[in-house]
């Protein structure tokens, strides 16, 4: 059994009790990287497929460790992403598990303990191509922009492009090779510093293709990871929620009290409604796994994004600057979760959902046009 499968078969309890013991035991002064390598150690490093029927609790580990540190959650956002996908277009056959990929046969093993990034983004300044060799492997160029992690992860799984243009196609590829190099240089980054989104340049690197070109893009579980993403921005918000309403908690002067409270009202109503929003898109998914799930995924982001925003203002109006300078996970929180949702495309998306809002009819024609948002 794959450690996928006994996610999946651990009731929710248990897989967020040893996720939440793994990280009460991850050694604090430890970089992003090498916290996720412990977290993979420990047995956590897998979680069940988003769409499976189990999405919620993918999501509900998600924020529970963006609640712990932010940059480890990008890292382990795109180390499990990563596994899914593979899983999704047909790499299970060949064992992909928490303990790394092995291809009986192609003597090219993975170590157990591999941590994987997940690299989709396209910068103005190039791509990376790819060319097919005569046995089947794929032979890369180009640099390849945002690589979370590149620097310490064992591997990656990336979109690159053919040539001719013809693309994204994923490509799973080891770090450790001649013809990979990093460039840091343009990382400068206060928030998010520990994601270390680097640069990564490829010449002659060997890697396997995953899936056909366009698969990437077109596999029902695209928008499954893109919704993941903000149960990762919904576990900061409730981070600074939690420092905001313990604070307010213990203040005895009436006045501070009084705005506070005002202040945690604001915010509970926030995150109540980003979290309904959230388990009612995990229970859709996981009744229409097939289904374009578009509005669906950018829906909760930009809810999650609009709560992320709501809280960060209204826990630093009512703590002041002493929770930003003497409370270092409140500051180090404040400081990451502003870079963390500039991960949403802010207008485009609400341009893209209101596209797909005023195209599509209700789900019963019959029905009047408000009873999309009936109660």
């Amino acid at each position: 059994m794959n450690a996928g499968a006994a996610a999946a078969m651990l009731a929710p309890p248990a897989l967020l009790e040893r996720l939440q013991h793994a990280l009460t035991a991850l050694d604090p002064q430890a970089d992003a990287p090498n916290q996720l390598k412990a977290l993979v150690a420990a047995g956590c490093g897998d979680l069940p497929a988003p769409g499976g029927g189990q999405t919620l609790l993918r999501w509900q580990a998600l924020a529970a460790v963006a609640g712990h540190d932010l940059s480890l959650a990008k890292l382990y956002e795109g180390h499990t992403d990563a596994l899914a996908v593979m899983r999704e277009l047909g790499v299970h056959e060949l064992g992909v598990c928490e303990l790394g990929l092995r291809e009986p046969g192609l003597n090219r093993d993975v170590a157990p303990g591999s941590t994987w990034g997940l690299w989709a983004a396209e910068a103005a300044t190039g791509r990376t191509t790819a060319l097919r060799r005569p046995d089947g492997r794929m032979t890369l160029h180009g640099a390849k922009a945002w690589c979370s992690g590149a620097a310490h992860l064992s591997h990656g799984l990336l979109t690159v492009w053919s040539t001719e243009g013809a693309g994204p196609q994923l490509v799973r590829v080891a770090m450790k090779q001649d013809g990979v190099s990093i460039n840091g240089s343009g990382w400068c980054a206060v928030g998010m510093a520990g994601s270390a989104s680097v640069d990564v340049s490829f010449a002659d690197a060997v890697g396997d293709a995953v899936g056909a070109p366009g698969d990437y893009l077109s596999r029902p579980g695209f928008w499954h990871g893109g919704a993941g993403i903000a149960a990762c921005w919904y576990g900061g918000a409730r981070a600074l929620g939690v420092a905001l309403r313990r604070s307010v908690a213990c203040t005895t002067d009436v006045t501070r009290r009084l705005f506070g409270s005002a202040a945690v009202g604001r915010v509970d109503v926030a995150l109540h409604s980003t979290a309904a929003l959230l388990r009612e898109a995990a229970e859709w998914i996981d009744a229409h796994p097939l289904a374009d799930a578009g509005a669906v995924a950018l829906r909760v982001r930009l809810a999650a994004e609009g709560c992320a925003t709501l809280v960060l203002g209204e826990a630093g109006r009512a703590l002041g600057a002493a929770a930003f300078c003497r409370d270092p996970h409140f500051a180090r929180m404040a400081a990451d979760l502003p870079v963390f949702v500039r991960q949403s495309h802010a207008e485009r998306d609400c341009a893209a959902l209101g596209d797909q809002v005023v195209a599509s009819p209700p789900a019963d024609h019959r029905a009047a046009e408000g009873s999309r948002w009936a109660l």
